[in-house]
């Protein structure tokens, strides 16, 4: 079996990790949730509205400022949404699973032994294996 075979088969086990199952539903449920979608779509015309008032030529620091305060409090809204917050935890869960997966086979490309390497769970200070800071 060649690597891009055996990658194929690894993609396939990951499919059916427990961490892959439960994002998969958590997006699911949080696709079906359609006060959620609502907040979302709300927040993105928010975030567009807050670029055009920014990029005016005359920009108005109260709709500005109006529209910021808006955006944070809707922020904050659909990520108290116990949907939202179920779905954040399972993609947490997901990326660390990936993250560790990338990790090994960088070590195991830069010569570490695959039985016995073990990836970090801290930072590195390499932002090449990283799923982002916080």
């Amino acid at each position: 079996m060649d690597v891009i075979q055996m990658t194929r088969e690894l993609g396939k086990a990951i499919q059916q990790d427990d961490r892959y199952i439960a994002y998969n539903l958590a997006k699911q449920v949080n696709d079906e949730d359609s006060e959620l979608q609502t907040d979302i779509a709300k927040f993105d015309s928010l975030r567009n509205d807050m670029r055009e008032a920014m990029s005016s030529d005359n920009p108005d620091f109260d709709r500005i400022n109006a529209v910021d305060k808006e955006t944070k409090e809707l922020y904050q809204k659909i990520m108290d949404n116990p949907n939202m917050m179920a779905f954040t935890k399972a993609q947490t869960a997901l990326e660390s699973l990936i993250n560790n997966v990338n990790q090994i086979i960088s070590l195991c490309a830069n010569g570490a032994d695959p039985d016995t390497c073990e990836p970090s769970s801290g930072c590195t200070g390499s932002c090449a294996t990283c799923g982002g800071c916080g």
